[in-house]
């Protein structure tokens, strides 16, 4: 379980979502808002994250937060310049500096929102600033050229660029559908740009680990 341990000068401030800190020093100041107003609070709330979300600032002198990770896999720093946006699974949002924008992103396709592993509505991080994201497993990154394409399952696509094109297909053949045990779908991903692949999303995780909890019979 992979933690980031953030450091602040004077009246520095980071915020994040809701429960991820985990320890800090005596001089931080939590303060808990509905950054954005309500509209965004519920936007947020449709796109995995908490109505509220926490501020942390560095009182009298340096200080530092730890944020810890909601399940196993790896935490990701991103560096966004100004306008640079990066489009995330729900739930990806770790914590940022106050610079970086959390929004909701929604697709726009009917198909790929029904059937594209993680509904209508993601989260959308947008620069300047430094923000950081955890997913589940071991993490691929790979750099797609122009029309470049991978077919990928649905819960593995963790993060993308947003020049990066997102669809399903379905997947060919009864054989392939009833025995293949990658259900109906897949996604597809096209370039330009970069995409950021999960080992282990954390609905096949739970799917493995409910095979191994007793029931009452």
């Amino acid at each position: 379980m992979q933690t980031v341990n953030v450091e602040l000068e004077e009246g520095e401030s980071v915020y994040s979502e809701s429960g991820a800190m985990a320890w800090m020093s005596d001089n931080i100041e939590m303060k808990t808002e509905m950054k954005g107003g309500l509209m965004a609070g519920l936007g947020r709330m449709f796109s995995g994250e908490s109505l509220f979300l926490t501020n942390f600032t560095a009182k009298g002198g340096r200080g530092f937060v730890v944020f810890n990770s909601e399940y196993p896999g790896k935490i990701i720093k991103l560096e966004l310049k100004e306008g640079q946006e990066m489009i995330c699974e729900k739930d990806a949002f770790l914590v940022a500096q106050q610079s970086v924008k959390l929004s909701p992103h929604f697709r726009k396709k009917l198909g790929a929102g029904l059937f594209g592993g993680e509904g209508f509505i993601l989260q959308k991080l947008t620069g300047p600033g430094v923000a950081f994201v955890n997913f589940s497993g071991e993490i691929t990154e790979i750099e797609l050229k122009a029309g470049q394409k991978l077919k990928v399952d649905t819960g593995c696509i963790a993060m993308m660029e947003p020049t990066v094109k997102f669809d399903i297909v379905r997947v060919p053949g009864a054989s392939n559908i009833l025995f293949g045990g990658e259900g109906l779908f897949l996604a597809t991903v096209e370039g330009p740009g970069k995409v950021w692949l999960q080992s282990m999303p954390i609905s096949s995780l739970a799917a493995q680990i409910r095979r191994f909890i007793p029931t009452k019979g």
